[in-house]
Parts: structure tokens; C-alpha cells; sequence
């Protein structure tokens, strides 16, 4: 793969893994050789939360990366609403959180620094600048290079940025050719703020990978087979099968899958960081990296036609 951008003078792959199935539908071994195989396609951008796999999945990456781990970007998080149990200074961005979060991260990464620690969600309990005050901390203390943000509204980016700290780098929130509210004003504000965007379920779970047609049954081992009712209900919808049609249409006139176009999509935007996508095998990983170069190069027609695509 040969498709990169850079934060902060690293190279960072435009199309990245994410790990949240690891502990959960990928094993240990499934795991390793998802890190494995993406280091070896030049995919060097993971993203991981303390609170995955029910809290193994960063242990499962750092399984993949040794001996490599010098070749990864490593984006996790912390502060999920899951943490409601601990006391108050214990949770969400609470400063003796993020401290403690970050200690537990770097035993499990199984490394001395986190390149990219991120909030979850935001915490209304704590004054964000607060919060950002502790990571500037571990910046400083060389425990994490950069820091961001996950599930953030505009108002919340604009408190944080009248904060002054000048600490999040980056922005995770949901993006996609189904969901598009970030352009509203999430994405319009990264580009001013110069913020990059890490857009998740870009793929809306699989379905804007083109393999769910509505001519054909649901693979039976698919994501979508075994998904939950309430995430089956948000992504399986009839207007999501209609545009993936709209897609197949649009692609075979071009010469490009809807994997291609949907990752094309992104890839235009400049303010984009990577894309995650998850993976369940090495051969998952090795088709996606695939379709990310022949996804770089869309032609500009393209590229405004899926700006323009409602559904």
C-alpha cells in the first residue's frame, strides 16, 4: 500500500486498522495476524480502546507488534461511560483518570509511549480544560505524543479550543457516504482549526464494502449476521442497500468497487487522518489495502459525484 499522510512529521498510513473486534470476534492468533499482515501492506495506523474486548484487545495488539512496534502508530482511548463503577476521580476525563488510563494503557500496549491517547467521549462532569491540562502532563512527561478527541460536538471543540492549550490534534467522529453530519460543522471546523479528522464506521459496519447486495443472502459468518438489533437497524436499511446499488452502478461505469469508493471518498478530504476499518484476517486486511491504492487516484468527477450523493 502506498498511501500515507503525515501528523506532526510522521508518516502515518491513510488507511488504518481498527481493533475493536480484537478479544471479541478475533482471537488471539486471528488478531496477530490482522497487526501482522497490515505492518507487512504497509498499514501502520491502529486504532484501540482500554475498554475493548473487554479490556484485552490493546494486549492483543501489542501481541501483534513485537518486535515491530517501532513500525505502528498506536491510537487507543479512555474515559468510556462503561467506567460509571469507579469513583468519580476515577473515570471519564477526570485529570486522575487520564493519568491512571494511560499508565494502564502503556503496561498492556506493552510500550513506554502511546502515539496517539484519545477521550472516548466527552465528560460534562469535568471542565475540559481540565482534562486537557492532564494530557498536556504526559505529553510533556514523553508518555504520549499527540492527543484527541472522540465524539465531540461543535460546542465542545469550540470550549476545548477556548481553552488554549493547543492539545488535541485530532477529531474521531462518525463518518461516512451514509452519515454525513460531520460536514455540517465538525469537519468545516478541523479544516479551520487545523485538526485532523478520524472518521469511524466509515464503512458502516461492512456495508459500504459492496458485499451486502440485495439481490443476495446475508453471509451467514458476516458482521451484519451476527450484529445486535439495534446496530442491524442503523446500518442494514433499505437506504443503505439502495445506495450501495447506486454505488455498484456508479462503479462499474468507472471501473471501481464501492470498497474503492467509499474509501475514495475519504481520501479526497485532506483533513482526513486514516480511515479505520476492521478486519477479521489477514486476507481482509491484504484486500482492503488493495483497494486503498486503487482509491487514492479517483478522478475528480468522481470524487464530486460522491460529495454530491444523497440517499
Amino acid at each position: 500500500m502506498d498511501v500515507y499522510t503525515e501528523l506532526a512529521g510522521s508518516r502515518v498510513s491513510r488507511l488504518g486498522i481498527g481493533c475493536s473486534n480484537f478479544g471479541k470476534r478475533c482471537d488471539a492468533a486471528a488478531s496477530e495476524e490482522v497487526v501482522r499482515t497490515a505492518l507487512d501492506a504497509g498499514v501502520n495506523f491502529f486504532d484501540v480502546a482500554d475498554v475493548y474486548g473487554g479490556g484485552t484487545a490493546e494486549a492483543l495488539l501489542a501481541r501483534g507488534l513485537r518486535g515491530r512496534r517501532h513500525e505502528a502508530i498506536i491510537a487507543t482511548k479512555f474515559g468510556h461511560a462503561t467506567e460509571e463503577h469507579r469513583e468519580a476521580d476515577e473515570r471519564g476525563g477526570h485529570p486522575r483518570n487520564v493519568v491512571r488510563s494511560a499508565e494502564a494503557s502503556l503496561r498492556a500496549l506493552e510500550t513506554d509511549y502511546i502515539d496517539l491517547y484519545q477521550i472516548h467521549e466527552p465528560d460534562p462532569r469535568v471542565p475540559v480544560a481540565e482534562t486537557l491540562g492532564a494530557l498536556e502532563t504526559l505529553v510533556e512527561q514523553g508518555k504520549v505524543r499527540w492527543a484527541g478527541c472522540c465524539n465531540f460536538t461543535l460546542a465542545q471543540l469550540t470550549e476545548a479550543g477556548r481553552a488554549d492549550r493547543g492539545v488535541f490534534r485530532t477529531v474521531q467522529n462518525e463518518y461516512s457516504l451514509l452519515v454525513r453530519d460531520a460536514e455540517r460543522d465538525v469537519l468545516p471546523y478541523c479544516r479551520e482549526a487545523g485538526l485532523r479528522f478520524i472518521p469511524y464506521f466509515p464503512l458502516a459496519s461492512g456495508v459500504l464494502t459492496g458485499k451486502y447486495r440485495m439481490d443476495r443472502r446475508v453471509p451467514p459468518n458476516s458482521r451484519v449476521a451476527q450484529m445486535k438489533p439495534d446496530k442491524l437497524f442503523r446500518f442494514f436499511t433499505p437506504r443503505a442497500i439502495d445506495l450501495v446499488e447506486t454505488l455498484v452502478v456508479h462503479g462499474e461505469a468507472c471501473g471501481h468497487s464501492v470498497l474503492e469508493l467509499a474509501l475514495g471518498f475519504h481520501f479526497a478530504e485532506p483533513a482526513i487522518l486514516s480511515v479505520i476499518a476492521g478486519a477479521m484476517s489477514g486476507e481482509q486486511v491484504r484486500a482492503n489495502a488493495a483497494a486503498a491504492d486503487a482509491a487514492a487516484d479517483l478522478p475528480p468527477a468522481t470524487i464530486r459525484y460522491l460529495r454530491d450523493l444523497r440517499c
